[in-house]
């Protein structure tokens, strides 16, 4: 691993071409390894960006060319019908699915998208489980916008760049923060039902580190509203057509020149054990997060990082990753009267509305605590509320701390949070007479792949919106509630670009042929399968076990080149078991899959933790305590030259070069 630092600012977005070849600063030595003094692709923002890591590869192929892909146009498969439950479909006839537009995930970045793209052709909205499991239907709290008048957009994006620790960019924090209004008016108009107040207004919230009132929610379950409009409207739409249970494997790209260009993804159906291979012309990247690096996250079973992973495995450029957010309050089970019989996949959310509501943070002394750490106590971001709470449970060796609203009337109480208070009853607890108790999840990635204005990647075709892309909104710390704003901006700003894509584009049916076919590994029988999968679950809890113990809320060098150390023999030693018992590196299936994504995430978190020497945001470290005006800059993670890559750090699909 090589790291540089250059000088630049922290502008994300790209210009007509990603890579030119512009000069590069004296390097800067790392383990006695240093970047080149010029790089022949030189990463081009609209000012030059700085933070460079040159990671192990993750697939590199060498150049090839793909005979008629340079001018592509998509044909509709004419035998499919509308219809809402997804086709199933194989490879096993050698034939391939044809869509204008490919959405990967159903949440309210891709379904928002595909709403749109739709009037211009045919989609494919690929989601890994059923369309309604997506980080988007466990939002809570609701979507920030500037809809008071004693409001103003100056206002949000203050906010937004306050609790951004000033890392993030400010085109970008102005474009969501001036769209977002009209972005929350679509949804109503869509038949999104938002709570009102007496005074027939919209009523609107507020939350840690906003100065007002501005999160429009639907009591304390708003995405799960929010995702239900959308998924109406998607059902009615005759151009959608949605895949359930197809798992997203790797995107199929080639090379031209120094350009990487995306044709389509390869997927499997969990349900019918089939591959499935979809091409088209515009794929939009909208799969979430990777809250399960973790044991402990908010985020649904979905959450494995496949988005991030599978962009760096086609050579998107990564950006930000060392920026976890933990969501300073999820239920710690082991607080409740009666604690659930079962573990549960995903922790329980207590959205940062009850703060915003008046809720205050206790220890087990019952001892206000967060006054003591910022003078904005409860309404703090959630970087400083987060490591407020594991300061006090490491103090008094406490499991959780308790969050009271108790005190307001219970009334008010229930019809703001009537989903948390029923959760809370199934357990035993009254929250309108006792206080919830808490402990911090991991949440939200404010990392992934790095995204322009209109959610373009520096992989032509490639689009992304949602927690999967690093726009810059977020900077080193997401302000509560605008991951739906961007997600709602962001997947809106794609579809002109995408539209214009694929009209340029020519795609035909003999593209499929072009990369090699992944396949089930039902040869290797029903018990070395077994073997596989409850050893893979085994090294997946170790990951996680790792990546909380030492790449956590606090965070030291020592501590994350252990992990480093570990996560890579950890690694190691799961391949050599898989291909000791058979396993070829064409084989898919859910768990070993699932399983590379997230050592490929964690592995991306702990380089670009290790590369930030200054404590910003959600990046604390002991080491560097402080904030470093001058690593006020993004970090970027890009492929570079192969270096013995394995298979769960590898493109799986490497097409022969095809003559032109």
């Amino acid at each position: 691993m090589m790291t540089s630092i250059a000088p630049g600012n922290s502008k994300l977005h790209f210009g007509q071409t990603f890579y030119r070849g512009q000069g590069c600063k004296q390097p800067y030595w790392v383990s006695s390894v240093a970047v080149p003094r010029c790089m022949k692709k030189d990463l081009s923002w609209s000012d030059a960006c700085s933070l460079i890591i040159f990671f192990r590869s993750y697939g590199v192929s060498k150049a090839f060319w793909i005979n008629g892909l340079q001018n592509l146009h998509l044909h509709t498969n004419q035998k499919w019908k509308p219809r809402r439950t997804s086709i199933s479909s194989s490879l096993r006839d050698g034939s391939a699915k044809y869509f204008d537009f490919a959405v990967i995930g159903s949440g309210v970045a891709g379904l928002r998208y595909a709403l749109e793209v739709a009037r211009h052709g045919t989609v494919a909205v690929i989601t890994k489980a059923e369309p309604h499991e997506s980080n988007t239907n466990y939002a809570q709290g609701g979507v920030s916008a500037v809809l008071c008048p004693s409001d103003s957009v100056e206002s949000h994006m203050h906010d937004t760049i306050v609790a951004g620790a000033y890392l993030c960019d400010e085109e970008t924090v102005k474009v969501v923060c001036t769209e977002g209004p009209d972005r929350v008016r679509e949804l109503i108009a869509m038949g999104a039902s938002f709570d009102h107040g007496e005074d027939g207004n919209l009523h609107l919230a507020r939350e840690g580190g906003h100065s007002h009132h501005r999160i429009v929610h639907a009591a304390d379950m708003t995405g799960r509203e929010i995702e239900r409009a959308l998924l109406e409207a998607v059902d009615k739409d005759p151009n959608i057509f949605m895949f359930e249970h197809h798992f997203a494997v790797d995107l199929l790209t080639s090379q031209d020149g120094s350009d990487t260009i995306c044709y389509g993804v390869d997927t499997f159906n969990t349900a019918t054990q089939e591959v499935v291979r979809f091409i088209s012309t515009v794929i939009l990247l909208a799969s979430g997060g990777a809250g399960h690096i973790y044991p402990t996250t908010t985020n649904p079973p979905v959450a494995t990082g496949d988005g991030i992973a599978m962009a760096h495995r086609a050579q998107a450029v990564i950006s930000n990753m060392e920026f976890v957010q933990f969501h300073p309050t999820a239920l710690a089970d082991e607080g409740l009267p009666i604690r659930p019989t079962n573990a549960r996949e995903n922790a329980f959310l207590i959205t940062e509305a009850v703060r915003g509501d008046g809720g205050i943070l206790y220890n087990l002394g019952m001892e206000r605590f967060m006054p003591f750490y910022d003078d904005r106590a409860e309404l703090a971001p959630r970087d400083v509320v987060a490591r407020s709470i594991d300061d006090q449970l490491k103090k008094r060796i406490d499991r959780y701390v308790l969050l009271d609203i108790s005190h307001k009337p219970r009334q008010k109480v229930l019809a703001h949070f009537p989903n948390i208070a029923a959760e809370c009853l199934r357990h035993g607890l009254d929250m309108t007479k006792q206080p919830i108790p808490v402990v911090p999840a991991a949440h939200y990635m404010c990392g992934g792949v790095r995204a322009g204005l209109q959610g373009e990647t520096n992989v032509r075709g490639l689009y992304v919106a949602g927690e999967v892309a690093c726009t810059g909104l977020h900077g080193a710390n997401r302000l509560a509630s605008n991951s739906l704003l961007e997600a709602l901006v962001f997947a809106r700003r794609a579809v002109q670009p995408s539209v214009d894509h694929m009209k340029s584009s020519h795609i035909d049916h003999s593209a499929s042929d072009a990369w090699p076919k992944p396949v089930m590994p039902i040869s290797l029988g029903s018990a070395v399968l077994n073997n596989i999968i409850c050893r893979t679950r085994e090294v997946r809890k170790e990951l996680q076990s790792i990546m909380w113990k030492y790449v956590g809320i606090v965070r030291s060098t020592t501590r994350l080149k252990t992990a480093e150390k570990k996560i890579g023999e950890l690694e190691l030693e799961w391949e050599s078991f898989l291909f000791q018992n058979g396993w070829e590196p064409t084989m898919v299936g859910l768990e070993a899959c699932e399983m590379r994504n997230l050592f490929c995430c964690a592995k991306l978190v702990v380089s670009s933790a290790l590369a930030r020497q200054e404590s910003r945001g959600l990046h604390y470290t002991v080491d560097f305590p402080f904030v470093v005006e001058s690593k006020r800059l993004p970090t970027v993670i890009f492929p570079g030259s192969p270096v013995n890559g394995t298979w769960s750090s590898r493109q799986l699909h490497r097409p022969q070069v095809c003559s032109t």
